[in-house]
């Protein structure tokens, strides 16, 4: 098979999947692996794909980040299942954050929980908090006109008068490495605050998040376990081994 050939299933892949492993693609491609590692090197040089431990992932733009509505029109199914199992982490009587974006917000059709507050920084998020009867904070600053989320000084000021259970954050990526990151560095300092200030924090994260980097990192993966529809083979061992993960069957 010729280089080009390969170049093309690679990339092929990696468009249908986001991440695969260098084993599977020795397999499909029939290749010695020295020739794959040469192929994806090629491939990482002209900025096609990024090489991960074990494997190979889609590239992503660090500071790129899409509006709300292009968010909630994408990968619509998978958000929906992560969403119910994180809604149904939620107990009576809790004290909540969710944080703002296109996963948190579909959760709150789920949340079944009675007498529960719940504090967000999501502009969008209010009117389906107000419409579940529950008690709804809205913390203030500046309002990110792409995202609806708010963020700034007067955003963190307002989230230290806090306290929560539990919070659940959106991600823009996560890896080994760099753990969990985001394309705004104000908005990765909400993120970080929030989960400080809880017992339990969650990240909500469809798989196409995995092994990407985007450009701020928010904390450590340690710091909140995931709940994801799925968790993609080529990194499950290495983040088991860092985190609790929530995974639809």
């Amino acid at each position: 098979m010729l280089a080009e050939e390969r170049h093309k299933i690679i990339l092929n892949r990696l468009e249908a999947e986001h991440i695969v492993k260098l084993q599977d693609l020795v397999n499909d491609l029939h290749a010695s692996e020295s020739t794959v590692r040469r192929d994806l090197h090629e491939l990482e040089v002209q900025r096609l794909l990024r090489r991960v431990h074990g494997g190979a992932a889609l590239l992503q733009q660090r500071s790129e980040e899409q509006d709300m509505e292009t968010k909630s029109s994408k990968n619509i199914q998978q958000k929906r299942i992560i969403a119910k199992m994180a809604a149904e982490q939620i107990k009576d009587n809790e004290c909540l954050y969710i944080d703002a974006g296109s996963t948190t917000l579909e959760m709150i059709p789920y949340i079944h929980a009675k007498n529960v507050n719940v504090v967000t920084n999501g502009y969008a998020h209010v009117e389906a908090l107000v419409k579940k009867n529950m008690a709804t904070y809205l913390i203030g600053g500046m309002m990110k006109p792409n995202t609806r989320a708010f963020i700034g000084s007067v955003a963190i000021q307002a989230l230290d008068t806090f306290r929560f259970d539990r919070a659940f954050i959106g991600v823009n990526g996560i890896d080994i490495d760099m753990g969990y990151t985001t394309p705004d560095p104000e908005e990765a300092m909400i993120k970080r605050r929030a989960q400080e200030l809880a017992l339990k924090s969650y990240i909500l994260a469809d798989s196409s998040k995995f092994t990407e980097v985007s450009f701020s990192k928010m904390f450590d993966l340690s710091k909140a376990s995931i709940i994801t529809n799925e968790l993609p083979r080529a990194v499950k061992d290495m983040i088991l081994k860092e985190t609790t993960v929530i995974e639809s069957n």
